[in-house]
């Protein structure tokens, strides 16, 4: 299994000190929210995006993927009743894409709660076809590339858009694109009727990215969530990407808690 830590959850420091703490702390890659290293992904130049990736070549570990891709700019949404808006957001996430190649990165998660919520006028089957048509045309443009999208099921609280991992599966296979994919993550998961493991062997191989935290928010080992169930449901569907802590509540320590995280995901899966 190949383990990797997002890096907002070092808050306040440098790429280059998360990226060499990720590495001493035993991680496999850095998962990277853009936003951290600027407000706009398209303002994080070629020649800064070689040195990120040279920093983490260097460090021994790899750059996962992208994940909270649409902090910024304000405006976008990929449901949007406005043609121009969405464009625009199928034109940023293709500069995501871009990005995340140029890094050498291989999953964008598309969690988005806000930039995805049903807009105000639509049906839900209307904003689900926008929807699409945006994802899709975003897919089309990693053609050529590893970099897959994983749309990510929220809970009910954050998005009224693809709350359930059945739902993005639906989403997906309705697109029918091999670069339009699932992320999985835990405490999305643990909010469903549905046991964690069986979530995972109904996804099947359309997770492209997994995201692994508890029900408390926080690292893996934190709450109630068995990792050794996901472990093995993880290799019964012979999952080959990341599993990438996550976490949304944080602390003055943060290496404290990769640290901790890492730990408990390596007793439960193995090494």
């Amino acid at each position: 299994m190949k383990y990797s830590v997002c890096n907002e959850l070092f808050d306040g420091w440098g790429i280059e000190e998360t990226i060499r703490a990720a590495a001493e702390i035993g991680f496999d890659a850095v998962e990277i929210a853009p936003y951290t290293l600027s407000k706009q992904v398209t303002d994080i130049s070629k020649e800064r995006r070689r040195e990120v990736r040279r920093m983490a070549e260097d460090s021994g570990i790899g750059i996962a993927g992208l994940h909270w891709v649409l902090v910024g700019p304000d405006g976008l949404h990929i449901n949007s009743a406005d043609a121009s808006v969405r464009a625009r957001s199928q034109d940023y996430l293709l500069a995501l894409v871009e990005c995340c190649h140029d890094l050498g990165g291989k999953a964008i998660v598309f969690g988005s709660p806000n930039q995805r919520k049903v807009a105000e006028g639509l049906t839900r089957r209307q904003a689900w076809d926008y929807a699409k048509e945006t994802l899709l045309g975003a897919a089309r443009g990693a053609e050529g590339t590893e970099v897959r999208i994983g749309l990510e099921p929220l809970r009910a609280e954050m998005t009224d858009f693809v709350n359930t991992a059945e739902e993005a599966c639906r989403f997906v296979d309705e697109a029918n694109h091999p670069h339009l994919r699932v992320t999985l993550d835990c405490y999305a998961m643990s909010g469903e009727s549905e046991p964690i493991p069986a979530i995972i062997r109904s996804t099947g191989d359309r997770v492209c990215h997994f995201h692994a935290n508890d029900d408390t928010r926080r690292e893996p080992g934190s709450g109630s969530v068995d990792f050794s169930l996901i472990g093995r449901a993880l290799r019964e569907i012979e999952y080959p990407g990341y599993v990438s802590i996550e976490v949304f509540e944080f602390e003055r320590d943060p290496k404290a808690m990769a640290e901790r995280g890492l730990r408990r995901l390596k007793e439960a899966f193995g090494p």
